[in-house]
């Protein structure tokens, strides 16, 4: 990561300034959205408490628009979550590209970060399928947290496993070197900044997915945990021991995954 460093100093101060002010201005507006969503869900909680006190349940199917809300939901909660950790890579991106074009770099910098993005849209829509499936089978609690423990438990097994696979390694390797990522995957022109945006979300969800999938284990709009999750990605990829931490974060998953099940 310190290697990046000086060739981000390459980008003029007012553009640095910018695109980090951009950055955090819509991480700001994601994280305001949750808080917001978060008190109008809670209140949705407690009014379906009440409903089955007195009988009433209120486990409906979905409908379309259900769907697409927590779609939203979910891609909200990715850019809230991965917008700080991917700041590097996209400042470096625009010093390079500024460094090989005086003009005409700042759209080709946005494709860049549209195909980042892309890739967690996608993502978002997966999870929002996934967490559709588990409400139909009744497997959600109403805060959205897996109901079961054995599937609670198996989850964070197969999460485990993965923070301490060798696809892990690989793939916090790439994020955790954005200047060795873009030198190897360079490509030129606007459509080639598009693939190189969608290759390093690739790399990003090959880091990651598996702590978004404990958010079914600890509740889906957890506000602590998404904060707590937040900051671990966020050790691993610019910590200085990354590595290290996703090892520990495995092993802990493991005991914590055999516990739920054999509790």
């Amino acid at each position: 990561m310190a290697a990046t460093r000086p060739a981000v100093a390459t980008l003029p101060r007012g553009d640095r300034v910018f695109i980090s002010t951009c950055l955090a201005v819509i991480t700001i507006i994601a994280w305001l959205y949750l808080l917001h969503l978060d008190r109008q869900m809670s209140s949705s909680v407690e009014h379906d408490r009440m409903m089955a006190e007195m009988g009433m349940t209120m486990n409906a199917p979905w409908t379309a628009a259900d769907v697409w809300f927590t779609f939203a939901m979910w891609a909200v909660m990715m850019v809230a979550m991965m917008a700080g950790a991917a700041a590097p890579v996209f400042l470096l991106f625009a010093a390079m590209q500024k460094g090989r074009a005086a003009t005409g770099w700042r759209p080709t910098a946005l494709l860049f970060g549209l195909g980042y993005v892309a890739i967690w849209v996608a993502f978002s829509a997966a999870a929002a399928l996934a967490q559709w499936a588990l409400h139909q089978m009744a497997l959600l609690s109403p805060a959205m947290a897996a109901s079961s423990p054995y599937l609670a438990g198996s989850i964070l097994l197969v999460a485990g496993a993965y923070q301490l696979s060798p696809w892990k390694g690989a793939c916090l390797t790439q994020c955790r070197s954005p200047l060795g990522f873009v030198m190897a995957n360079w490509r030129d022109g606007r459509l080639g900044a598009l693939r190189m945006g969608v290759r390093h979300g690739i790399y990003c969800l090959g880091c990651c997915w598996a702590l978004m999938g404990l958010l079914f284990v600890v509740g889906v709009m957890n506000l602590v945990w998404v904060a707590a999750l937040t900051g671990l990605v966020l050790l691993e990829k610019i910590g200085p021991a990354g590595i290290i931490v996703a090892r520990v974060t495995g092993a802990a998953m493991l005991i914590g995954g055999l516990i739920l099940i054999v509790g």
